[in-house]
């Protein structure tokens, strides 16, 4: 199989976690990328920003890079207007025949909803009146909300390979580091800041993702320090943290997501979810930092299942699964 996959060179999480995914499933000389992407093949930035990044085979991906033809599917890999314009460009010499994906990272719950926050409406429009997708996966795809047939769940993962040596030393109590895109992320530093360690680790209101003191491996090997890590949506439902807390072998402890995620984890056995209007966080906190092995135990099960169902090798078989039995 060969597969055209139309990215863009900044960073999508979705999208980079996808291409990492498939390169380990059919190889890096199955993949052809449009434009050729530097940054999955050198290191311009650390963690998270170099989800993307694969190793070896440089001059070749370039090489295939200028040959965008002769291929088995077609992947828009993300969400955004420069990328759109490269697929609409390309429409007329794909065959008909030939499978197109399109994957919607963004953060809005309509299908391509962040060509219209972002820009780009009018190219995805186009597209879509002159050849429809055969298949859409959605990261943010509403609990109850309607969706074509042809539109399948796929949030966030985790890449394991990005997992840095990890102590086992746990030196913080209760953390939330987050800056504040959601109105449910401020309650929670408001009920939090004052108690437990919450100040003292900086986990207080008014928080700026570029002054963040924990960045790249490190901020891994931290969230795995915390006793409890908690999770609270962002702009979307999904998001990074989701995954990274269980992927470090930490103790989650948060919202339950509003999005569907086949193999989600399960309250109790994986993780723990409080409930929507926060009354019961502060006693879910005390709870498990006073029941260690129950914690513990959690973690490791969250870890296990997270390693089974959420990484990008499995996201990509996923795709690759509803490929192969929607084209039959």
């Amino acid at each position: 199989m060969k597969i055209l996959f139309i990215n863009r060179p900044k960073f999508d999480y979705l999208q980079d976690f996808l291409f990492t995914g498939l390169t380990k499933i059919l190889e890096q000389e199955a993949i052809i990328e449009h434009p050729w992407n530097p940054k999955y093949h050198l290191n311009f930035k650390s963690y998270p920003k170099n989800i993307g990044r694969i190793k070896g085979g440089i001059i070749g991906s370039y090489l295939r890079s200028l040959r965008t033809f002769n291929v088995d599917l077609v992947i828009l890999g993300n969400c955004h207007r420069d990328s759109a314009i490269l697929y609409k460009n390309l429409l007329d010499e794909i065959p008909d025949s030939v499978p197109r994906i399109f994957v919607d990272g963004g953060d809005r719950p309509e299908v391509g909803g962040d060509f219209f926050r972002l820009g780009g409406r009018d190219v995805f429009e186009d597209i879509i009146k002159k050849r429809p997708f055969d298949m859409v996966f959605k990261r943010e795809m509403l609990k109850g909300q309607e969706y074509a047939d042809n539109v399948f769940p796929m949030p966030m993962c985790f890449n394991p390979q990005l997992t840095p040596e990890i102590s086992k030393n746990k030196k913080y109590d209760v953390a939330f580091w987050a800056v504040e895109s959601h109105p449910i992320r401020t309650s929670v530093l408001e009920k939090l800041e004052s108690l437990f360690d919450c100040k003292q680790n900086g986990t207080v209101k008014n928080q700026v993702m570029s002054k963040y003191k924990r960045k790249g491996e490190f901020y891994l090997q931290e969230l795995a320090s915390c006793k409890i890590a908690l999770n609270f949506r962002g702009a979307g439902w999904d998001t990074l943290r989701y995954w990274e807390v269980p992927a470090v072998g930490g103790f989650m402890l948060g919202q339950e997501p509003g999005i569907l995620i086949p193999n989600n984890f399960e309250h109790g056995k994986h993780t723990i979810f409080c409930k929507e209007d926060l009354s019961d966080l502060v006693d879910l906190c005390e709870f498990y930092l006073e029941n260690e092995e129950e914690r513990e135990k959690i973690a490791l099960a969250g870890k296990k299942h997270l390693l089974e169902f959420h990484t990008d090798s499995a996201r990509a078989k996923y795709l690759l699964g509803k490929v192969q039995t929607g084209m039959k």
